[in-house]
């Protein structure tokens, strides 16, 4: 494995061979995908931390969705060369979407986990409150929240080391940069999904209160072709909870277009 620099984003690359970026979501950093790789051998796979998150610094202007998705299609021309695949989770499947709308030539494939789109008003303003909430009393204040919240009820119970992992995601997080991102998820607009003609693929966890199966398919609908798995006794952090099945889709998706 190395790690690079493309722009202001740390990016950690491993493997040879076709290129595969995965884009994490709110909170998180390179590091959610990390249960999925050890199937994905025979691919250049790089990860970065998006600008504001993990290792990555604030971006000089404030984080905007549109600013992610400009440093995602950077990093693509930069260090890719050619179409890539890309997988994401939660906030990053909104910039993956902008993402394959905008630079449809760099994008082979998109494997959704979690899949969001344009935030509903209710949402909107629980993700301006979030930020308000970290920036006057710090990560701690939303870590153990936000952990429950997304996980199922059987990750939970069967695998209590994941919400420790969900948890201290959050609790390293810059604050600043945290609460820009979430005032960036809460001021998005939805991609032109009319302009996303690359296979597609969703999958959300039959639990997930972010992205619950009734909003991922309406979401399916509005992408052409697109098709939606719905994981069993899966919350949210699909790549956590399940990481094999994710993977397997996820690979599914790629392979069907290499």
């Amino acid at each position: 494995m190395i790690d690079v620099t493309v722009g202001s984003m740390r990016v950690e690359v491993v493997g040879e061979g076709g290129p595969v970026v995965f884009i994490h979501g709110l909170g998180a950093t390179s590091s959610s995908f990390e249960p999925l790789l050890s199937d994905f051998s025979g691919f250049r796979c790089l990860r970065p931390d998006l600008p504001g998150s993990g290792r990555s610094p604030r971006p000089h202007a404030r984080v905007t969705i549109a600013g992610l998705a400009d440093a995602v299609i950077r990093l693509l021309k930069a260090a890719v060369g050619g179409p890539a695949h890309l997988v994401a989770h939660s906030m990053g499947t909104l910039i993956a979407q902008h993402v394959a709308a905008l630079a449809p030539d760099s994008v082979a494939s998109l494997t959704l986990f979690g899949p969001i789109g344009e935030p509903a008003d209710a949402a909107r303003e629980r993700l301006r409150d979030r930020a308000r909430l970290v920036r006057a009393d710090g990560m701690i204040a939303v870590a153990d929240t936000v952990a429950a919240a997304g996980l199922a009820s059987a990750t939970k119970e069967k695998n209590p080391l994941a919400f420790a992992f969900v948890r201290e995601l959050h609790l390293r997080q810059e604050v600043e940069g945290f609460a820009q991102s979430c005032e960036a998820l809460a001021a998005a607009n939805a991609a032109n999904h009319r302009a996303i003609g690359q296979p597609t693929t969703l999958v959300t966890g039959e639990d997930d209160a972010v992205a619950p199966p009734t909003a991922a398919q309406a979401l399916a609908d509005r992408i052409k072709g697109a098709r939606l798995k719905v994981l069993p006794r899966c919350g949210h952090w699909t790549p956590l909870e399940a990481p094999r099945d994710c993977a397997r889709l996820a690979l599914d998706n790629i392979r069907a277009v290499s």
